[in-house]
């Protein structure tokens, strides 16, 4: 089934005056001259964005919009009229905003974190500025120090309000912020806490202990009690590394890359350095 506001791989189907039609079994939509690809072939496959056009009919195109269904995005208000306010999503039709849709009066020219839906009703693609419901801190699926999706909200007193894997909220206070973050911003962050009242607390960039994973922790603590040196390189046999750290020669690399990306150890021909 084609998705409306989602990616879909189709098939190119049959090529016309207007454009290509692609589809699957059971549907077809067009891809309008303007996008069509330079080199195609009738049978290829070709990954396209869905959505309804001036005329609410579907559409497709290979612009890649700003937000998908589903999803949280920063946008900028291009025109306000009567039934409510037109975002720029990166496509040629704007993204509508109704005014029961918007948590405060949106104003033109302005940025606004929105949510983008189906409307049941109208089966339109709509936003909405009120936030907070298409949020839940329940049901959370993830461990400490877990790297997750970030998008930066707003920032506050408190500290940077985040969203998590485009699904729950969190915070990042602002003493454990060392780049410069502004709302919109897309990032990786790292989950320090959980509380039990569903609250996280996020870290913007891995610091410290949190920044060693538990194999990279084991080579550190080996070469503290070897008087900073190891003699074991990406050539050693993987007998020996199980020998000397109980792991494999594929997470020994891996982890002797994330401390070598921290500047904690060196490496040499004849082995590995503490720094």
């Amino acid at each position: 089934m084609i998705q409306i506001g989602e990616y879909n791989t189709l098939r190119i189907l049959r090529a016309t005056k207007v454009g290509l039609f692609l589809g699957n079994d059971t549907e077809d939509i067009l891809l309008p001259n303007k996008y069509v690809p330079k080199d195609f072939h009738i049978g290829d496959d070709i990954t396209v964005f869905v959505y309804l056009d001036h005329e609410e009919r579907q559409v497709a195109t290979t612009l890649k919009p700003y937000i998908k269904l589903n999803e949280f995005a920063h946008l900028k208000v291009n025109y306000i009229n009567k039934f409510g306010a037109f975002l720029d999503w990166g496509l040629e039709k704007d993204l509508f905003v109704p005014f029961k849709e918007q948590a405060r009066p949106m104003e033109e020219g302005k940025r606004y974190l929105v949510y983008m839906h189906l409307d049941e009703k109208t089966n339109r693609l709509v936003a909405s500025s009120r936030t907070n419901k298409y949020l839940s801190n329940e049901n959370i699926d993830l461990e400490k120090n877990e790297e997750v999706d970030i998008l930066i909200s707003h920032i506050t007193d408190a500290g940077i309000n985040c969203i998590i894997n485009q699904k729950h909220k969190g915070l990042a206070y602002k003493n454990e912020v060392y780049d410069d973050v502004k709302p919109g911003m897309k990032t990786k962050g790292y989950i320090k806490n959980i509380r039990p009242d569903g609250k996280i607390d996020i870290l913007l960039r891995k610091v410290g202990v949190e920044a060693i994973e538990p194999s990279s922790q084991i080579i550190l603590d080996e070469l503290k009690s070897n008087r900073g040196f190891l003699r074991l390189t990406d050539n050693s046999h993987p007998e020996d590394i199980k020998t000397v750290l109980k792991m494999s020669k594929k997470n020994f690399k891996k982890a002797v890359g994330n401390l070598y990306k921290q500047k904690l150890i060196e490496i040499k021909e004849d082995g590995i350095y503490l720094v």
